[in-house]
């Protein structure tokens, strides 16, 4: 019987695709195996049990960008291009190129496994990319001495009153070691150990990998919020009565609540709820993967709102900015250690993506290749 080409491909049922590409407790609504980018592309638009996920990851980057930029419109900011904005872009790249992989992932994942793979393998490359973009964000407006240096007002107090300051709880210098020399280093590898664990539970441990995967990024987790940590525990760099004391006591609600979101996203990524306890109810919307993007959104969101909390802080006080004109105890950001910390992560990153696509291509192509010949067959039956 020839096949009707003006509609699109038909749903398939969980016995009707490949183990590989089955989820758990979601019965209906596969697309795969054989669909073209044209077909991928139009199921966006089509009820599958893939259209929420890309739809949840795929919109909030408009909300990301329209509260991200409101930075440059502060009074007291820089243009945009000032280095003194480096970190905050790299953030942005992170979290930009995090948002539009998983989205696109999940929208043409069903051209084949072997694209399937590649695609997640992104997908967690970009995850790793996004927790060293905010790495470099805490460590040049968080970190223990984000901003501050020595000024001239400073240095007209008395020399106990200067001593104070300078060696007060807040800026111990028991910390300095790992904070100048090993926070960035040690969030870079952290970073790459993430993608070359999440990348080998798609081969090995795949009874176990949600939760593999999750736990793998607690660790990124808590090295990057090192600064806050010793934020949260020390008292404000900023006199309590100025306007960046305000602003800068924001951050601890929002990284509460930025943990809380996380903590719930972890939940339904690993427990399958509500699926689990209805399987097949809720295929297409409402599933566990779908509440997990909008849970990490939230967590995104108001990590950006504890970002801006302590820029505006420092920019509130520019006797306390650091200056590119004077060596402040914390160097400022430049090209090589934001730009080029990134590039030189993210091109080891693509580095191991390759290798195991090629292993995926190794492994499923035989069976993508058999694939493409059935859908040829079937479109020659078309005309």
């Amino acid at each position: 019987m020839l096949l009707n080409c003006a509609q699109p491909l038909p749903l398939l049922r969980h016995t009707d695709v490949p183990p590989r590409v089955i989820e758990n407790f979601i019965l209906t609504g596969y697309r795969f195996p054989n669909y073209s980018l044209r077909d991928c592309l139009l199921s966006a638009f089509r009820p599958t049990n893939e259209t929420g996920n890309f739809w949840t990851h795929f919109l909030p980057v408009f909300i990301f960008f329209y509260h991200f930029v409101e930075v440059f419109g502060w009074e007291s900011a820089p243009h945009g291009d000032d280095p003194f904005f480096y970190p905050l872009w790299n953030y942005f790249i992170g979290v930009f190129c995090l948002l539009m992989a998983s989205s696109l992932a999940h929208l043409l994942n069903s051209m084949s496994i072997v694209v399937r793979e590649v695609c997640f393998f992104v997908d967690y490359g970009t995850i790793s990319a996004y927790t060293v973009g905010s790495s470099l964000a805490y460590y040049y407006y968080i970190h223990p001495r984000a901003g501050l240096w020595q000024t001239q007002e400073q240095k007209d107090f008395s020399v106990d009153t200067t001593q104070e300051f300078t060696q007060s709880s807040y800026a111990m210098v028991d910390f300095d070691v790992f904070f100048n020399k090993f926070y960035i280093p040690s969030a870079c590898t952290v970073a790459i150990i993430c993608v070359l664990s999440c990348c080998n539970t798609r081969q090995k441990w795949r009874q176990y990998r949600y939760v593999i995967r999750t736990l793998v990024f607690l660790l990124p987790f808590f090295i990057s919020s090192t600064p806050i940590f010793y934020r949260l525990l020390t008292k404000s760099p900023y006199f309590n009565k100025s306007s960046s004391f305000a602003s800068s006591s924001t951050m601890a609600v929002f990284f509460y609540r930025h943990c809380f979101w996380l903590l719930l996203s972890a939940v339904f990524n690993i427990s399958k709820i509500p699926e689990r306890f209805a399987p097949g109810r809720f295929d297409i919307w409402g599933h566990s993967h779908q509440w997990f993007h909008c849970f990490t959104f939230l967590s995104i969101l108001d990590e950006l709102h504890m970002i801006k909390a302590e820029v505006k802080a420092i920019l509130l006080s520019p006797s306390l900015l650091v200056a590119t004109s004077i060596s402040p105890p914390l160097p400022g950001p430049t090209i090589a250690s934001t730009y080029g910390v990134m590039l030189l992560l993210q091109t080891t990153i693509v580095s191991i993506i390759v290798g195991f696509s090629w292993k995926a291509n190794c492994i499923y192509g035989p069976e993508r290749d058999r694939l493409v010949k059935d859908r040829m067959k079937k479109h020659t039956k078309c005309h």
